[in-house]
């Protein structure tokens, strides 16, 4: 791919040995799970594309319908000739609201661990945008990555849109926050969505919606395992399942078991009880009091925030403590 930064042979087999690595550790835990971060292979950042436009799954509208208003407000305070540096970009259509809004902006670095996706969305924005420099960056934000040289030296602002903290645990929320302080530097801001606290009878359907696509997108995790690791899971013995943990304040999203079964996978033997689940992905809900206490325990101030008083959500602009 011209427009991304491709994977070294070496890089290909630590990524491929990391995803072996993480599969049998969670599928042989007492309690199986998997790592969200890998429903993000091509075909699973297309069903979450499609995801976000189903009618169930509220977070995208109401995200972009508030970017909208406050862009103006947000654009005034990103510095002249910043680069943005968006992590998990996917197909970067929030990120056109602040280029458009902040031709003061010279660098666009989008953080994909998606090569497909990466390299559509840096293509599309080297079309739109000609005077933007646009600096793809292949990798998994959650680990130690670095900026282009070129950004180095400029004004930093972090994009993370689409409520994508809420898929880390509370610690890991807060450890994800102060490393991506460390990335950004000194002086940075960041840009962060954050789903907030409603209802389960609106919370439940936007992550089990009634065609079935999220269901899919869920049931792809097993698809990647047999076609990555040489194994041979029937997607149709488990289904998909969404409920919301009050307790913890989040959304799960599970695979359940519908048999007693037994599947070999990279080598080994996993066995499933019917009934027994695979946790794959947690969708933490905050209040504003809460975010605000998880950006300052990760070493940021709240700057500004925003919040849409019809359909909760919040739009928060972190600041480092030297900005």
């Amino acid at each position: 791919m011209s427009n991304a930064q491709r994977l070294t042979r070496s890089e290909q087999e630590l990524e491929s040995s990391s995803f072996r690595t993480d599969v049998l550790r969670g599928l042989t835990a007492r309690r199986k799970s998997l790592p969200a971060k890998y429903f993000y292979d091509a075909a699973g950042s297309r069903l979450f594309e499609a995801i976000c436009e189903l009618p169930e799954y509220y977070l995208t509208r109401v995200e972009t319908a508030l970017l909208t208003r406050i862009v103006p407000e947000v654009a005034a305070l990103i510095p002249q000739g910043a680069a943005l540096v968006e992590f998990g970009s996917g197909a970067s259509v929030k990120t056109r609201l602040l280029l458009d809004a902040a031709p003061q902006l010279d660098f666009y670095v989008p953080i994909d661990i998606s090569e497909a996706a990466l390299g559509d969305a840096a293509r599309t924005l080297n079309a739109a945008y000609p005077t933007l420099t646009v600096l793809p960056l292949l990798g998994d934000f959650t680990a130690p990555i670095a900026l282009p040289k070129p950004v180095r030296q400029r004004p930093v602002v972090g994009f993370f849109p689409g409520s994508t903290i809420g898929n880390f645990a509370p610690a890991a929320a807060v450890d994800l926050l102060r490393s991506a302080g460390t990335l950004l530097g000194q002086g940075a801001q960041f840009l962060v969505g954050a789903d907030l606290v409603k209802s389960p009878s609106v919370l439940v359907p936007a992550y089990d919606d009634a065609q079935g696509v999220t269901a899919a997108f869920n049931k792809n995790l097993l698809a990647r395992i047999n076609r990555e690791l040489g194994a041979a899971i029937d997607p149709d013995r488990f289904r998909h399942r969404a409920v919301w943990n009050a307790t913890d304040s989040r959304i799960e999203m599970h695979l359940v078991s519908l048999q007693d079964q037994t599947v070999e996978i990279a080598g080994r033997t996993i066995t499933f009880a019917a009934g027994e689940s695979i946790h794959t992905e947690n969708s933490y809900k905050f209040t504003v009091a809460g975010f605000t206490a998880l950006a300052e325990q990760a070493g940021w101030r709240v700057q500004a925030s925003w919040t849409d008083a019809d359909f909760p959500f919040g739009v928060f602009l972190l600041a480092a403590p030297d900005a």
